[in-house]
This record gives C-alpha cells, sequence and structure tokens, in this order.
C-alpha cells in the first residue's frame, strides 16, 4: 500500500443522500464498505466529518444567530455524524474511537493525540468530532490539524466531484481536471480547494491532499493502493 496511515475528511452532505438533511443510512453503510476495504489491508485510519447536513454556522450566523454559538451547534453536529459513521464502522465488525475536541465524556474520548495514535497503531478507526473545538475554525482546517498530529501521510479529501477542475464542471464544459498540482499553482489560479486555513496549515507542513470522489466505489482503495484517482495537490 502507498499509503500508511490516511486522514480521511467527508462532508457532512455526502451523508444525506437524496435527502434535504439529516443521514441516509444507505450512503453511510457505503461508505463503511469503502473503509472497510482499506482497514482490510491495514491501512491506519483517522477520519474527520462535516455537520453541514445537521447545522452550518454561517448560515445560521446570517440569520442573526451569534456565530460563536453558531459554530459550537455546528461541532456538535460532527459529533452527531461521529457517531452515526461510528456505528456503520462497527456494524462491518471494525474497531472504532470517538475522540471529540470538546468533553462529552459520555459517548466519546477527549481528544488526546499520544492516545489517538496508539489507538491507530492498534487498528482502530479513530473519528474525531468537535473540529479544533475552537469557533472560527472549519472542519477542513480540524482535518489537517488532525493529520498533521498524527503525522498521517496524505490527506483525503472525499468529494461529490472526481478532483481539482480549472473552474467548476458542473457549470463550464471547458473545465479541465488537473491530475497533479502544486500548493503554489493552486493559489496562483485561485482554485478552491479548502479554506484559506486549512490549505495553508497543510502545505506549510508538506502534507499532500487528494481530492476525490467518495460516492465511486472502489475510489478509495485505489487511492491508498497508489493508483492515479482525484487530484494530487503536494509540494
Amino acid at each position: 500500500m502507498k499509503y500508511k496511515r490516511i486522514l480521511l475528511k467527508l462532508s457532512g452532505e455526502a451523508l444525506m443522500g437524496e435527502r434535504q438533511y439529516g443521514i441516509d443510512p444507505k450512503i453511510l453503510a457505503e461508505y463503511a464498505e469503502e473503509i472497510k476495504q482499506i482497514h482490510d489491508k491495514g491501512v491506519e485510519i483517522a477520519i474527520v466529518i462535516g455537520g453541514g447536513n445537521i447545522f452550518r454556522g454561517v448560515a445560521g450566523a446570517s440569520n442573526g444567530m451569534d456565530r460563536v454559538q453558531g459554530d459550537y451547534m455546528g461541532m456538535l453536529a460532527t459529533v452527531i455524524n461521529g457517531m452515526a459513521l461510528q456505528g456503520a464502522l462497527e456494524d462491518k465488525g471494525m474497531l472504532t474511537r470517538l475522540q471529540t475536541a470538546l468533553k462529552i465524556e459520555a459517548i466519546a474520548e477527549p481528544y488526546i493525540k499520544r492516545r489517538a495514535v496508539r489507538h491507530l497503531e492498534k487498528g482502530r478507526v479513530v473519528i474525531f468530532g468537535a473540529g479544533t473545538g475552537n469557533p472560527y475554525f472549519t472542519t477542513d482546517t480540524a482535518a489537517v490539524l488532525r493529520g498533521v498530529e498524527v503525522q498521517a501521510d496524505v490527506i483525503l479529501k472525499g468529494t461529490r466531484v472526481d478532483g481539482i477542475y480549472s473552474a467548476d464542471p458542473e457549470k463550464d464544459k471547458e473545465a479541465v481536471k488537473f491530475d497533479y498540482i502544486s500548493f503554489e499553482d493552486v493559489l496562483k489560479k485561485g482554485l478552491n480547494v479548502m479554506d484559506t486555513t486549512a490549505f495553508t496549515l497543510s502545505q506549510e507542513n508538506k502534507l499532500p491532499i487528494i481530492v476525490f470522489d467518495m460516492n465511486k466505489r472502489g475510489n478509495l482503495l485505489k487511492i491508498c493502493q497508489g493508483e492515479n484517482v482525484g487530484t494530487v495537490v503536494s509540494v
């Protein structure tokens, strides 16, 4: 396997499937199956999941809600998603741990870097919930931060599109897909990969990002085996 330890970033919206909000159990089961494929090959897996299917802090703030309050609500939404994913993974026979940046001892361990690494070494799938634990930071930033902390080989950003394009492929038929692109070129071309804080953190720590279509069966396994799937952003 090309990658021994990965940080998989999933969006909350992806869990909705065809629904308007919430969690589609079918999508959850499909994701668990994809993750099991690489788990069975010995890949150490850490996961950060968004909360957009349940709550969005920015949307709340625009409707007159305090931004900080909204962001904390968003963090709790990621914990709900983390619990749902944990259940789906355990249904497939994997051992998991949910660690959260906010203390919720009844359902999750507090995030402790050394403990997280130990779980990974023992073959447990570790899900990181509640973002960074601070308002004004996205789950993209949380994903890169945790990836750097547990010394992941790569950040795998699972999305609805099959990579990074020169323009939005859903709107522009002339959009060209990149197989490889440097951090520098992403900034020069003004491409939207992750928010700036997350992207800069990844760049500074020379941690590559692969953007790929999580909904296409087998993609996760192909990436871990070193096949050319999605777009690789590296130094």
